[in-house]
């Protein structure tokens, strides 16, 4: 075994600790809110959305496969985009992964660790103290730190680092565990106003609504991280295999998860207790176990939760090391440590994720990480058709199973959830787009003078 190598186990683990961390843990607070105002409240409408999400995310799995094992290189899109499109397109993508992908839901997990171990640790995030003329609440300073303790851990290497993930990923799914099946013991704290997981009267309506299609930016924010093994591709044992196999098996995996999970929230909290709520866990917890065992699970939430930032450091950084590689420009993030980690890339991706947690809100974040991550993954499984075209049978090691029909439901689900939340909040849309012009406008800058 190399020991800078990723083993099948720790890839798979990097790919279910992206995925499950804070959109599955706050999304449902903003699908239960009113209808008109872009909520989905509706039992059975919420628990076909996270499957659905799920059947986005497969497709886009079983896509990725084919995209990841005939271009074999570690980077993701930002590779993918610039083999099959053009070098501006996957700088962009890889752009937007350093300053927002992957930066924004570190941030984003920083935020929730610090709002999940308000109850344990007794104190109140909203207060805090003056650093170097910034008022920062306790929220934002546990978010710093732990991204700078996590960040630090994995500057050790890539056996240190895989060897953390496996741990803490297994401690996540344990308690996930837990709450799906702890109100079956302990019903007696079960709301009696919970929700009714049959289709009602108006669940037609709302799944037809273009607030469902608006409510899966939550959902595939939730699921965001499937593709999260492409990022780190020259980094596992034997990729043509391991590849496809942590891809599809680690969205199915998640997908049971999501769905049975919110069941159990919903079976526990109220949907006016949940409106509007981050920390859904929270609530469901101190519901189920009372205030003092409450307490001890909302800090076992936020142990949890750093299995998910864990990854993320884990990823982002192969992002831009090969944009270090690639443009002599930005040489300096591409350096290597003995162990196998990019230690310029993990130092810089670190300081992005303070900076957002300093000056953005969690729901922005959400939202726009969203809509932009979704866009670069539809370029992304459109290119399979450019594949298909530009390479024979023989160059392509694993083909995309179902196709063309599971990439095709993959473009139209994803293109209705852009076009519905765009008509719904042309903001967040304008936010995504002037995050991506500046990587282009940089390339070209970086470009003519690239040795």
């Amino acid at each position: 075994m190399d020991q800078n190598k990723y083993s099948k186990i720790a890839a798979l683990s990097t790919v279910i600790a992206n995925m499950i961390g804070v959109g599955v843990f706050s999304s449902l607070g903003f699908q239960v809110i009113p209808f008109e105002s872009g909520g989905i409240p509706d039992g059975f409408s919420i628990l076909l959305i996270w499957l659905f999400g799920g059947l986005i995310a497969l497709c886009g799995a079983f896509t990725y496969a084919e995209v990841a094992t005939t271009l074999k290189r570690s980077g993701g899109e930002y590779i993918y985009l610039s083999k099959l499109y053009h070098p501006s397109i996957g700088f962009a993508s890889g752009w937007i992964s350093l300053v927002v992908g992957f930066a924004g839901a570190i941030a984003s997990a920083g935020l929730a660790i610090g709002k999940y171990s308000a109850p344990a640790l007794g104190i109140d995030v909203s207060k805090g103290i003056a650093i170097l003329g910034f008022d920062l609440s306790y929220q934002k300073i546990i978010a710093i730190s732990i991204i700078l303790f996590l960040s630090l851990v994995h500057l050790n290497g890539a056996k240190t680092g895989g060897y953390v993930q496996n741990i803490l990923t297994a401690f996540k799914i344990g308690l996930i565990l837990i709450f799906c099946f702890a109100p079956f013991f302990v019903s007696s704290y079960i709301a009696p106003d919970t929700a009714i997981f049959t289709p009602s009267d108006t669940s037609l309506s709302i799944v037809l609504s273009a607030s469902f299609a608006s409510a899966l930016v939550w959902v595939m924010y939730a699921y965001s991280g499937w593709n999260a093994v492409v990022y780190i591709a020259d980094n596992v044992e034997n990729p043509v295999k391991t590849i496809p196999f942590v891809l599809i098996g680690g969205t199915l995996i998640v997908t049971f998860l999501y769905v049975v999970l919110n069941a159990s929230f919903m079976s526990v909290a109220s949907f006016d207790e949940m409106a509007g709520q981050e920390d859904i866990g929270n609530i469901v917890a101190l519901k189920l176990f009372g205030l003092q065992f409450g307490a001890i699970f909302s800090g076992v939430f936020s142990f949890a939760l750093l299995s998910t930032m864990s990854a993320m450091i884990i990823a982002g950084p192969r992002v831009s090391e090969q944009i270090g590689s690639d443009f002599s420009l930005f040489k300096l993030i591409s350096v290597k440590s003995k162990g196998g980690t990019p230690v310029y890339a993990i130092l810089l991706q670190a300081i992005i994720s303070i900076v957002l947690v300093l000056f953005s809100t969690f729901q922005d974040l959400i939202q726009t990480l969203g809509i932009t991550l979704s866009f670069f993954s539809l370029l992304t499984v459109i290119g399979v058709f450019i594949i298909r075209k530009k390479y024979t049978a023989d160059e392509i090691p694993v083909k995309t199973w179902g196709y063309p029909i599971t990439p095709i439901i993959f473009i139209l689900a994803t293109l209705w959830m852009i076009i519905s939340f765009a008509m719904m909040d042309p903001l967040k849309i304008w936010y995504s787009v002037f995050t991506i012009l500046p990587g282009i406008l940089i390339y070209f800058v970086v470009q003519k003078n690239n040795k």
